[in-house]
């Protein structure tokens, strides 16, 4: 039987800001990275709430931006299609490269290795090797319209899923640079894509204009349960990887918590800053931050009545 279990979501800070497109966070540090629409890019301490860092990065909206802490930088994508790679440090950039000829809309940095793919409304994926000088290694071709999001499989690392506009889901081997398989998935376009593990086995879910999420069984290549509840596009999608938990995000304004075993809508959350584009976790915590139109929230989760959640 499973564990009885009961959660509560309780806004712990805003951070009031112009909208926010991508949250990432840093795993020692306290610290928010938020890529604005504005071009701006600032990482926000979530302990005494103040902004640590801000600057401008372009005039063009900023869609994505990433820390990749074992350089102690941060990785920037703009609707200019450059990518931009800064110190954190010292805020000095290190490198720019003229990456896409249309909007870079994600990143996704690889969790050994020192690459970095980027997806783009030009439909190309590119793998980035920061070794080499941010040479790219790797071009996949493929999609019929705008990459919205590329991610690693956490398990198979030579492996990757993008999703696009065009309604599917594709899996790549990233050193063949081939295509592996294409799942069409959803009716309109697809925003956005993550693997995840329930037990030993893998599974993939998106999310899509067509406001719902899916959980695709990643060996059978079948959709094993379809999240439906939104009224307008599905923005972003975590599956916490420490709660039990399915977080899915929509421009209809609401954050919306599923049961990760039994895909049961638990909770539907609204914060009041609008349409909400991203959702990050904070690791051996059981904070999320979510990204909207009007800034940035840090929800606590707290558990009780022999919950498995712990209170952090």
């Amino acid at each position: 039987m499973r564990k009885a279990y009961s959660l509560i979501f309780e806004k712990e800070s805003v951070q009031t800001s112009e909208r926010v497109k991508c949250v990432d966070l840093h795993s020692s540090k306290p610290w928010i990275l938020a890529a604005l629409y504005s071009g701006n890019v600032c990482i926000w301490n979530y302990h005494s709430q103040k902004i640590e860092k801000s600057f401008k990065v372009t005039e063009s909206p900023v869609r994505s931006a990433k820390f990749i802490e074992r350089e102690n930088w941060i990785v920037v994508g703009a609707d200019d299609g450059l990518l931009r790679v800064y110190n954190y440090d010292t805020m000095e950039m290190i490198k720019e490269v003229e990456a896409h000829t249309d909007f870079i809309r994600s990143l996704a940095i690889h969790p050994t290795l020192p690459y970095v793919l980027s997806a783009s409304d030009d439909k190309l994926i590119k793998l980035w090797d920061w070794e080499k000088g941010w040479d790219c290694s790797r071009v996949f071709e493929g999609h019929g319209h705008y990459v919205m999001q590329a991610a690693f499989d956490p398990k198979a690392l030579n492996t990757f899923a993008s999703a696009s506009l065009d309604g599917t889901i594709k899996i790549w081997n990233m050193d063949s640079g081939s295509l592996d398989f294409t799942l069409d998935a959803h009716s309109k376009g697809i925003n956005c894509i993550e693997y995840f593990m329930a037990g030993d086995k893998p599974f993939l879910i998106s999310g899509s204009d067509d406001f719902t999420a899916k959980v695709w069984d990643y060996e059978t290549k079948s959709c094993v349960q379809e999240l439906e509840g939104h009224t307008h596009n599905v923005t972003a999608i975590l599956v916490h990887p420490e709660l039990p938990i399915i977080i899915t995000c929509s421009e209809d304004a609401t954050v919306r918590v599923w049961d990760k075993t039994s895909y049961r809508l638990e909770h539907t959350l609204e914060y009041g800053l609008e349409r909400v584009w991203t959702v990050a976790y904070v690791k051996n915590s059981s904070r999320v931050v979510l990204g909207c139109d009007k800034g940035t929230v840090v929800v606590k989760i707290s558990g009780s009545h022999g919950s498995n959640a712990a209170d952090v």
